[in-house]
């Protein structure tokens, strides 16, 4: 190690918590990917624990000792639970304690996606993956950002919501309600069970999720093979896609500028290019001179950056940061 670490940085979500270790020149000194960490108030002790893990692997991989606190001069945390104010003085009351850094940034993960996908300062932001959100922030600084409880706020889309409408087409469509779907054979199928009716029985009682976020494959599948039920599903997904990116812009006075709108989360790849074509074509409607940019870096980037911004980093360790902090980086230290 040539150098100790300024900045430790953390993208959380549903699916996985990467981690990385960061000195001031850019230079990545450990990183790790561990188990999903979704850090809502239901499941705040396993993600902490997840956390924990996963910066101590990440450690180990710097060859630093995990319990010779602090660890950085910052600590940014972009985490998929910090959504409403409440959950931010949640989060901060259980991450002060663990003195991970002297100073702690705490961000919603829709930061991240933003940061990793833009050279500035400002832009939009949506995560479209387990979940959906989505954030803005503006030349001076303004922010925005979404509830994203899902559909109690109004925040359709996301996996979870593709599960739960492939489900709920398949049963309307099997009963006679709407249109015939293949979906009525190929969800089952996909549980491995033999009708429509044992599937509901699994969700009754407690067998299966109804938000299987790992039925979004499927139904992009389906919706490529002509089914005009699936194609109507991931059409409202991409809606809510833009519709976020819209609003965010309007809500910043972004309309006419060159903002960059970064596309990020599973679902952004998942489909077979014309998902993605939507979206941008849906969103250059109404931000005409938006410059779209689909994710290319692990979020966590992102999350590394911030923290060397708030350090008043050089533009050159930005450059190694990125070049340095790939998916292989972060799969090829220890995983938790």
């Amino acid at each position: 190690m040539t150098a100790p670490p300024s900045v430790l940085a953390v993208d959380g979500g549903n699916s996985k918590v990467d981690v990385a270790l960061v000195a001031d020149d850019g230079t990545v000194l450990g990183a790790a990917r561990g188990g999903g960490a979704p850090f809502v108030p239901e499941q705040m002790d396993q993600s902490l624990a997840t956390l924990l893990e996963t910066v101590h692997h990440a450690c180990l991989d710097a060859g630093l000792e995990a319990e010779a606190l602090p660890l950085a001069r910052v600590s940014a945390l972009c985490l998929a639970g910090a959504d409403l104010p409440v959950d931010d003085r949640r989060l901060l009351r259980a991450l002060r304690p663990l003195h991970l850094s002297d100073d702690l940034l705490l961000r919603n993960d829709t930061f991240a996606v933003l940061r990793a996908g833009t050279e500035r300062s400002w832009g939009i932001g949506v995560v479209c993956g387990a979940g959906m959100n989505c954030c803005g922030v503006a030349p001076n600084g303004r922010t925005v950002r979404y509830a994203a409880l899902g559909e109690v706020s109004g925040d359709d889309g996301g996996g979870g919501w593709l599960g739960l409408q492939a489900v709920r087409a398949a049963v309307r469509g099997h009963d006679g309600r709407d249109p015939h779907t293949v979906l009525e054979r190929e969800v089952p199928a996909f549980f491995g069970r033999r009708s429509l009716l044992a599937v509901l029985e699994s969700i009754q009682t407690g067998e299966l999720d109804v938000y299987a976020a790992s039925l979004a494959p499927l139904v992009f599948r389906c919706a490529a093979e002509g089914d005009a039920v699936a194609q109507g599903i991931v059409g409202r997904q991409a809606d809510e896609v833009v519709a976020m990116a819209v609003s965010a812009a309007r809500r910043l006075h972004l309309m006419r500028r060159d903002v960059d709108v970064v596309l990020g989360g599973g679902l952004i790849h998942a489909g077979d290019g014309s998902f993605l074509r939507r979206l941008e074509t849906g969103i250059r409607a109404a931000l005409p001179a938006a410059r779209i940019r689909p994710l290319t870096v692990p979020p966590v980037v992102g999350a590394a950056l911030l923290g060397l911004d708030r350090l008043g980093a050089v533009v050159e360790a930005r450059a190694v940061l990125r070049r340095s902090l790939t998916r292989e980086r972060l799969t090829a230290g220890k995983e938790a």
